[in-house]
Formats: C-alpha cells, sequence, structure tokens
C-alpha cells in the first residue's frame, strides 16, 4: 500500500479501541462519539479485509490479525512522535535569523534587538542583510523587515508607522536633494546626490550636502541627538517598514515574543 493510502486516522483508532477494548472509552480518549469509533473500524476492515474485532459475552475480543499488526503500528506512532518533536526542535532554538535592510539595521533595529537581548539572555541573532524579494526557505529565515505597502502573501506587522520627514543638517539652508531609490517622495528639483538606502541619505544631510526625505523611524534617532533637523511637514506614505513571515514561522514562540518586543 502506498504511504499517500494508509489509512491513518482509522489506525489511529483501531490503537485506542485496541488498548481499551472499549469504543467508548476509545471515543472519549479521541474527544469522539462511540459511532464515530465504529465507523473508522469498519471503514478500516473494508479497507483492508480484514476484521478487527469479534463481540463475545465478556466484551470486545481482538482478532488474530488485528493483535499481529498492533506492535508495529504503536512502534510507528511512537516514530511520529519522535519526527513531531523533532520538527518542533527548532522552535524552541534560541538562535533568531532575520533579514532586514542595512540602514534599518543600523538605524533601529539594533538597538532594539540589544534591549531584547539584555531581557532574553539565551538569545542569539543572525542578521541577513536583504532587500525586497526576500526567499525565506532558501535563507532559512525567521522573520524578514522591508520597506513595502504590506506584508504581501505572509503574516506581517507594521513597524512604527508610514511617515517620511524631510531632513537636513542644524541650521543649515534645505540645499539641494539627496535621493535614493525607493524613496516615495517625489520632487521636482535638481538632486545633488544619489545615495544606495535612506540610512546613507541622513547620513549626507547630516554632512550638509542638502536635504532628505527619509522614514521617520530611521531619522527618529539622529533627530534626537540634534545631528539633522525636521525641515516642514511629515509626509504620510503608503510604504512602512513591514516585518513579516510565512505562517509556520509567524507561529513560533521565538518569534512572536520578538514580535512582540519590536512593536511595544
Amino acid at each position: 500500500m502506498k504511504r499517500t493510502h494508509l489509512p491513518l486516522n482509522g489506525l489511529r483508532v483501531l490503537d485506542a479501541a485496541a488498548r481499551h477494548l472499549s469504543f467508548t472509552r476509545a471515543a472519549d480518549e479521541l474527544a469522539v462519539t462511540p459511532a464515530a469509533v465504529g465507523q473508522q473500524i469498519r471503514a478500516l476492515e473494508d479497507m483492508l479485509g480484514v476484521v478487527m474485532f469479534r463481540r463475545t459475552p465478556k466484551g470486545l475480543e481482538l482478532t488474530d490479525e488485528a493483535a499481529a499488526g498492533l506492535d508495529a503500528l504503536r512502534s510507528g506512532f511512537l516514530e511520529f512522535e519522535d519526527a513531531v518533536r523533532a520538527m518542533q526542535a527548532g522552535q524552541s532554538s534560541h538562535k533568531l535569523t532575520i533579514a532586514a535592510p542595512r540602514d534599518f539595521t543600523a538605524k533601529w533595529l539594533n538597538a532594539k534587538l540589544a534591549k531584547f537581548s539584555n531581557e532574553n539572555k539565551d538569545v542569539s541573532f543572525a542578521l541577513v542583510a536583504s532587500e525586497e524579494g526576500v526567499e525565506f526557505t532558501e535563507a532559512n529565515l525567521d522573520v524578514a523587515i522591508g520597506l513595502s505597502d504590506g506584508p504581501g502573501n505572509n503574516e506581517g506587522v507594521l513597524l512604527g508607522d508610514t511617515m517620511f520627514v524631510q531632513v537636513a543638517a542644524p541650521g543649515s539652508k534645505a540645499g539641494q536633494k539627496i535621493d535614493w531609490p525607493g524613496c516615495p517622495i517625489s520632487e521636482d528639483e535638481e538632486t545633488l546626490m544619489r545615495v544606495a538606502d535612506g540610512g546613507l541619505a541622513i547620513e549626507a544631510a547630516a554632512n550638509g550636502f542638502g536635504h532628505a526625505w527619509v522614514p521617520k523611524i530611521l531619522a527618529q534617532q539622529d533627530i534626537a541627538n540634534g545631528r539633522i533637523e525636521v525641515i516642514g511637514q511629515d509626509s504620510k506614505s503608503s510604504r512602512g517598514y513591514w516585518l513579516v513571515a510565512p505562517l509556520p514561522q509567524w507561529r513560533q514562540k521565538k518569534v512572536k515574543a520578538l514580535v512582540a518586543a519590536l512593536t511595544e
């Protein structure tokens, strides 16, 4: 019989009924009705062409054919349990693999992870520099962070908000525009400098090269430290930094703890 055709539900019911020699007690263990147990046993008998139980004045009795397979069946279920525990072991791992843009890691994420690490001494991190289009399976990632319009096909949560601010060196005139890929704020101005990401745009602005539109969450620490200042009003964008993961990773305890820490 092919593995895809194994009647696993029926075999599970058979194991319980054989241990109790009672459909009623097997039903209690499996949280189903005695009628459902009987239906599964009959379906299993029809599929295998083997009678599993006989009714006697003393109650249910296993047939020799059913008894012949029980040891192997129970050994198989123990192997299944070991397999499940092995798969779940990764959830108890204290290592978190995170993909995030370099500038976001430097300007925001590192400080948050340091605080999380201080409160969770057994946690370690593997940080992967990335932009858009992260492949979770190939990179063995737990979570990824990216500047986007939403979580896409993954589970996700927005970190901070979607506000952008225009920044420049303190006391300087706005000067010319500093541009970077992915910046959603467009202006009809001559660009003095084009850099690789929002973090480098902040550095260029702090050094007096001009003004740059950057995510507010990226600029907060530099604004607080007085390295740059905000010019004019904030601008709301459709894009923000989303923390995302496929559902299986999202359900892991270590990921849930990280999400809570990054969104508190």
